[in-house]
C-alpha cells in the first residue's frame, strides 16, 4: 500500500441539468473504473507478467485515460512556449513512457487491495472523480482524478492524493529543477533514463 501512496506523491453545473450531468458523471466514472479494472487485473498477474509485461498491459490504458499532452505542457509550465514543436513532441513522448513505466512499477502485485470509485464533483469547469484505494487491512487512501473533455473521451489531467496533493505540482517542481540545470534535452534524457532503470528493475518510481 505504501508503494501506491508513494506513486501518487511522485505520480471536477444546476438542477436544470441533472440528466446531462448524470450522463457525464457516469462517463467520467466509467473511464476511471475501466482503468482500475485494468490495474487490478495487471496487479493480480503482476509477478508472472514482470515489468515489461505489466508495461505492455498498462501503457495503452494510461494513454487512453490520461491527457498526456496536456499534463506534459502543465508540468513544463511557462518554458513550454519556448520549445520547438520537435522538442515538445520529444518531452511528451518521454513523459508518456515515464507515466506508464511508473504504473507498471508501482502496481506490481496484488494482496487484496480494493480500488473503488466513490463519487464526483464539479471543479472549475472540469470534474473531480473521487476514489479510494483500500489495502488488505482495510485502511483507505483517497485518490481523486481531475477530468476534462478537451477531446473525446473524458481524460485525466491531474491526480490528487488525500484530495490536496497534486501530482502535476510535484512534477512541475521536479521538471523545472532539471530544466534550469540541463534544459529540455536534459529532461528528456532524465525521463528516458528513469524508464530504462524501471524496465530493468534497477530503480523504484519516486
Amino acid at each position: 500500500m505504501r508503494k501506491l501512496t508513494s506513486f501518487c506523491l511522485a505520480l471536477f453545473l444546476g438542477a436544470g441539468f441533472v440528466l446531462a450531468e448524470g450522463n457525464a458523471a457516469r462517463a467520467q466514472q466509467n473511464e476511471v473504473r475501466g482503468f482500475y479494472d485494468t490495474l487490478l487485473t495487471t496487479m493480480k498477474n503482476g509477478r508472472s507478467l514482470g515489468q515489461s509485461g505489466r508495461y505492455a498491459r498498462l501503457a495503452p490504458a494510461v494513454d487512453r485515460v490520461f491527457d498526456i499532452p496536456l499534463m506534459t505542457r502543465l508540468s513544463i509550465g511557462s518554458t513550454w512556449a519556448s520549445l520547438t514543436p520537435a522538442q515538445q513532441q520529444q518531452v511528451t513522448e518521454a513523459f508518456r513512457h515515464y507515466i506508464a513505466a511508473t504504473y507498471a512499477d508501482r502496481f506490481d502485485s496484488f494482496s487484496g487491495e480494493q480500488l473503488q470509485v466513490t463519487g464526483e464533483r464539479p471543479y472549475n469547469g472540469d470534474v473531480i472523480v473521487e476514489t479510494k484505494i483500500i489495502d488488505s487491512k482495510g485502511e483507505p487512501t483517497t485518490l481523486n482524478y481531475r477530468m476534462g473533455r478537451r477531446q473525446s473521451p473524458w481524460q485525466i489531467s491531474d491526480v490528487y492524493l488525500d484530495g490536496t496533493i497534486s501530482q502535476l505540482a510535484v512534477h512541475r517542481s521536479e521538471f523545472n529543477s532539471v530544466l534550469r540545470r540541463e534544459g529540455v534535452d536534459g529532461l528528456v534524457m532524465a525521463l528516458n533514463r528513469k524508464v530504462d532503470l524501471l524496465s530493468h528493475g534497477v530503480a523504484k518510481a519516486q
